[in-house]
């Protein structure tokens, strides 16, 4: 498993060995005793997610899940091509309304570590694009928030008119956002 640092503290890319042949690959993409073996220890996920978005150019989040259910999660590419993106929402962070943006695919079969007091969103590159994604708690509809994507300057790579949720398109802008994460009790 190759781990990579983003420009993010504790957001990481991990890029699973995949073992492939005329019959196509095995990939073993989770895997507690790999991962802490090259010395990362992950929180335990509780809850696994797998969406479909059917026309490239969704926009899904910025969404988070605030305290005491935030969570923690493991995103990789089912199907197709996604930007994933993640945004430091700990108060008092040094890199607070930061973000990074990672290329996420079937193909180069990378995941994106994204810990709780960060907001995710992506937006998918292909039609008929899987994301697969490990939860560290399970959902809890009265902690479930977003922020509008648009507002927090990410490049998203994409000049057209994104395919939105309701709940995406009226979400609060990142100016207005009270973070319910602090860096404090992230770490």
């Amino acid at each position: 498993m190759d781990i990579q640092q983003t420009s993010l503290s504790g957001v990481l890319v991990l890029t699973p060995k995949r073992f492939g042949d005329a019959r196509g690959f095995f990939s073993e993409s989770w895997n507690r005793r790999t991962l802490e073996a090259a010395g990362l220890q992950l929180p335990e996920f509780v809850q696994d997610n797998h969406s479909l978005s059917r026309e490239a150019g969704t926009v899904r989040g910025l969404h988070y899940q605030s305290p005491p259910h935030a969570q923690g999660k493991l995103v990789r590419c089912g199907r197709g091509s996604l930007r994933d993106v993640a945004v430091d929402a700990r108060a008092g962070s040094p890199t607070y309304g930061h973000w990074v943006a990672e290329y996420l695919s079937f193909e180069n079969g990378r995941q994106l570590w994204i810990p709780a007091g960060f907001l995710h969103g992506f937006l998918t590159l292909e039609a008929d694009t899987e994301i697969v994604y490990k939860c560290t708690d399970h959902y809890a509809p009265e902690c479930d928030g977003a922020v509008r994507w648009n507002s927090v300057g990410i490049d998203w790579g994409f000049d057209g008119v994104p395919v939105l949720s309701a709940k995406d398109a009226e979400a609060q802008g990142f100016a207005d956002f009270k973070s319910p994460f602090t860096m404090a009790a992230a770490e």
